[in-house]
């Protein structure tokens, strides 16, 4: 396929499929955090994730409360993506490349969350403080576990709490130190 009708195409598969993996880490975080199960949003990822979680949940025991299916599910989403997108894009195929690709994107995508739930938490907060908002509950859990250590370390500065920053900063320092390592395997 030539790259002026594989590039557009690229983008579509790679952002669904993308979307769909957000989704399903956003279920385990959830899940691990002890999330309020009857919230909107908690919902909403459940519903959307289960079709594919449900068969994966019959074959793979979770452990010590985590739901590995889920995560199993997902690494098998975004392997499937780098495998349609390599093929599209008529780059080298090889398992190596596929594993640790999507082993990548799994881990870019768990950093994302926290670090989009601090964004839109943060947001909310500026806009409309003191308001009550299911999304916000989820926020608050999906977020203490990366801002109550940055908290202890930078506490409000004139009542304006700019921990969310640093803990920001702070994740995606982490994934530029983790991600590395991974792309230096398949050099």
């Amino acid at each position: 396929m030539n790259n002026y009708a594989a590039n557009p195409l690229i983008f579509i598969i790679s952002t669904l499929f993308h979307l769909y993996a957000f989704a399903l880490v956003l279920r385990f975080v959830l899940q691990w955090v002890k999330a309020d199960f009857y919230n909107p949003l908690t919902q909403f990822i459940v519903k959307i994730t289960t079709p594919a979680v449900k068969p994966a949940k019959q074959i793979i025991p979770g452990y010590n409360g985590m739901d590995i299916a889920t995560l199993v599910v997902c690494y098998l989403v975004l392997a499937l993506s780098q495998f349609i997108v390599q093929t599209l894009g008529g780059l080298p195929l090889s398992a190596l490349s596929v594993f640790i690709m999507a082993i990548t994107d799994m881990v870019s995508l768990l950093i994302d969350v926290f670090f989009y739930a601090i964004l839109v938490q943060a947001l909310i907060s500026w806009i409309n403080p003191q308001s009550y908002n299911p999304i916000s509950q989820v926020l608050a859990s999906v977020t203490a576990p990366v801002l109550r250590p940055v908290q202890k370390f930078i506490p409000p500065l004139g009542g304006m709490d700019i921990s969310p920053i640093f803990a920001m900063i702070g994740l995606k320092v982490i994934e530029m130190l983790v991600n590395p390592i991974f792309y230096s395997v398949l050099k």
